[in-house]
């Protein structure tokens, strides 16, 4: 099971795009995915076409994690259905629903108890986070192969809460002056925190988001992300997509909104993911 946090100091630079567009991709490839939206705001929570009904919502599950049951709380993404190929079974994309109520923890003066509360809460007796022996590919379970942690825009306690539960840190950034100046930061950040309180915490890379080929500045600055993070800059990058508003609007996976730029930009989050998880294989290889 991999935790992965997407991040991104900068707000407006499509980390919530990100996140639903990766899982868009669990879910077309049949990867049994959590989303825990732990940014304030809730947005990939109203994408995902989530609604609670009576479930607790994350900002009161780490308010309590060591009596928080996970898998009582999770809701099951609109997005999922019966899909014939799998013989109608049912494919898994849960969400750990967004509040304001979380922002109680979006402060700077978090200790590390307070820090640990996520990783309480997703490896806690109530949840169930790698797959048992034996158990049959595509049967009802609750256990996820992936877990995707929506942060906030800011380095404060959720997100350190969320790097300090996580395997990895993905990076959301776009080709200009503030967002690449922003990432760098972020990257400083990463590497104080991960000496201080997550000496197994690793960067999975940066995600270049909303490029526009044809901008003399999105090409300079991506050229100089390139120059700056090497092979930490992922590809591919992810084009300005004209019509995202209007899938994140009906609420839609992009795997399946008609029209050749959505499938264009859906195979783009396969190769995203598909690296994500090969770089999670191959350190867990190397750490046996």
């Amino acid at each position: 099971m991999q935790v992965v946090s997407i991040s991104s100091l900068k707000g407006g630079v499509g980390k919530t795009s990100v996140t639903m567009g990766l899982a868009s991709a669990a879910l077309a490839a049949g990867i049994p995915t959590l989303v825990v939206d732990l940014d304030p705001h809730a947005d990939v929570t109203t994408g995902l076409r989530v609604r609670a009904n009576g479930e607790l919502d994350i900002g009161r599950m780490i308010k309590d994690p060591r009596r928080t049951d996970l898998m009582a709380n999770v809701v099951s993404s609109g997005w999922v259905g019966k899909n014939p190929a799998d013989g109608g079974r049912r494919r898994v994309l849960d969400v750990a629903v967004g509040s304001a109520y979380a922002g109680i923890y979006d402060r700077p003066d978090l200790g590390r108890r307070d820090l640990r509360r996520l990783g309480v809460v997703l490896n806690g007796p109530g949840a169930k986070m790698s797959r048992p022996s034996g158990t049959k590919s595509g049967s009802e379970t609750s256990d996820y192969a992936l877990v995707l942690i929506d942060c906030p825009p800011s380095l404060n306690g959720l997100t350190r809460m969320a790097w300090t539960a996580s395997n990895r840190v993905l990076l959301v950034a776009e080709p200009a002056l503030f967002s690449v100046a922003g990432t760098q930061r972020t990257m400083r950040a990463l590497e104080l925190f991960r000496s201080e309180f997550a000496p197994g915490l690793a960067a999975a890379g940066i995600v270049a988001n909303r490029v526009r080929s044809d901008s003399t500045e999105h090409t300079y600055r991506l050229a100089e992300m390139k120059s700056m993070f090497g092979p930490l800059l992922l590809s591919p990058v992810i084009p300005e997509q004209a019509n995202w508003q209007q899938i994140q609007g009906a609420a839609h996976p992009i795997h399946s909104w008609p029209g050749d730029s959505a499938r264009t930009a859906a195979t783009m989050f396969d190769d995203l993911l598909a690296g994500l998880l090969r770089q999670g294989t191959l350190r867990n290889r190397f750490r046996r």
